[in-house]
């Protein structure tokens, strides 16, 4: 199998080197040169554009930073038109899900086979390929990644026929995370408000009644306020919100609380906190009661 990947940033360079170092004769493209040669110490051909990588293919992986890089990547840049009839494009990135039916059908139009497969987990788990791949897509499709999925996470978790049911899953998934940091924020700010130190409640609540890896890994964030180096953007929460607000309309769901962590997202991009980890969304709490 001749594979390619698009996109070697903070997951996708992991994820490829786990490819690499797994003997797949893989080909790497990223918009700057330095990661792609990086992972050439591991047996990977960069190339010089995502149309050279994608040319002769038979698995093109994409792990891009959103839709419009995706879009400018995959269509503009030529890697799907690269693509020979019978191929699989697999884009693990988190995008909309009107984006990943257009991916879906621009490339079944073109005789290639599609498959969303975003991931859940951090850097370290990515890593450590032991990322939950969520995959929508036909059943074959996803039979022919499978080999691939299997090097670069623990898991795959399989969501219908139709790719961008993977995407909405992603972005529902995102949404609860994003929830759980709202939540242990203005928690952790009504203890405050009553002179109990907001680390010593989170660190009771995530052992006790949360002890769940989400929480317990954000509230240690919250507790300590570690918001750099980012696992994963503020700013990029936003992002994520926003396409689940979008697909929640599309499928007539109402999601308030969705509506009240947009807000609440803008508030820290607008107070310079765009960069920082997306636990960071705790400071709005904090702010709004006099607490920083």
């Amino acid at each position: 199998m001749q594979a390619a990947f698009l996109g070697l940033g903070t997951m996708g360079a992991p994820m490829a080197a786990n490819l690499a170092k797994a003997g797949v004769a893989l080909r790497v493209w990223n918009r700057s040169e330095g990661p792609a040669a990086r992972l050439a110490e591991f047996g990977a051909e960069p190339a010089a554009s995502p149309a050279e990588a994608a040319r002769g293919t038979d698995v093109l992986i994409a792990m891009l930073a959103d839709d419009a890089a995706t879009s400018a990547v995959l269509l503009d840049g030529g890697a799907l038109e690269a693509l020979a009839p019978g191929a699989l494009l697999v884009n693990m990135a988190t995008v909309a899900v009107a984006v990943g039916a257009s991916l879906a059908a621009q490339a079944e139009s073109r005789g290639v086979a599609y498959v969303a497969a975003p991931v859940l987990g951090r850097v370290n788990v990515a890593e450590a390929g032991e990322l939950n791949i969520l995959a929508g897509g036909r059943a074959d499709a996803i039979n022919r990644a499978q080999p691939l999925f299997d090097v670069m996470g623990r898991k795959t978790w399989r969501f219908g026929d139709r790719p961008e049911q993977a995407n909405a899953v992603k972005l529902a998934v995102n949404f609860m995370l994003a929830s759980a940091i709202e939540t242990m924020g203005e928690a952790a700010s009504l203890a405050e408000g009553h002179g109990v130190a907001g680390a010593d409640f989170l660190a009771m609540a995530t052992s006790t009644v949360f002890a769940a890896p989400a929480y317990q890994g954000y509230g240690a964030a919250i507790a300590s306020e570690t918001f750099e180096p980012a696992g994963f953007k503020l700013s990029l929460g936003l992002k994520d919100v926003r396409l689940a607000l979008e697909a929640a309309e599309a499928a007539r769901t109402p999601m308030p609380f969705a509506a009240v962590l947009r807000d609440n997202l803008i508030d820290a991009v607008a107070h310079g906190e765009g960069d920082l980890d997306w636990a960071a969304l705790a400071k709005v709490a904090a702010r709004r009661a006099g607490r920083i």
